[in-house]
């Protein structure tokens, strides 16, 4: 029997549009607090799998169980790092589930930490480009027109 989902995800609107960081996923809609926004979702892979991937949408899972969320269809490889993060992360049974830290207004980035360890490895150079690391300058849009 397969695991029941710990979060129910209701019909949001999202949508992947350009940002400070390349591509992003934006709120059409305010979300509040509290809510499960998405799932990352994507194959499996092995430890083995894993070491030779250079898919820089690996998200472990848990014990032995990662997640390639390479795929397009994926609309959570769309959320960007930020150090001020309006999302959080919640694993249960090797899923993970984005979910909103405070109330999002239509228009906003959806956003999480990546921690240390990714950012490290993937995001050294040209360093964080969030909102609380280099904040707009002038004229510079940071939402999206709803």
């Amino acid at each position: 029997m397969p695991a029941k989902r710990k979060f129910d995800i209701p019909k949001l609107k999202l949508k992947v549009a350009r940002s400070r960081a390349g591509l992003g996923i934006f709120a059409l809609q305010d979300i509040p607090k509290g809510t499960c926004i998405i799932e990352y979702k994507g194959r499996r892979i092995t430890e083995k799998q894993v070491d030779a991937s250079r898919s820089k949408y690996l998200f472990d899972a848990g014990k032995n169980y990662t997640i390639d969320g390479q795929s397009r269809s994926n609309k959570a490889r769309y959320i960007n790092h930020s150090c001020r993060p309006n999302c959080e992360v919640d694993i249960w049974r090797h899923h993970v589930y984005i979910l909103s830290k405070r109330k999002i207004e239509a228009g906003e980035e959806l956003c999480y930490s990546y921690g240390k360890d990714y950012f490290d490895t993937f995001l050294k150079e040209p360093g964080c480009r969030c909102l609380k690391c280099k904040p707009p300058k002038r004229g510079e849009r940071v939402r999206i027109e709803v």
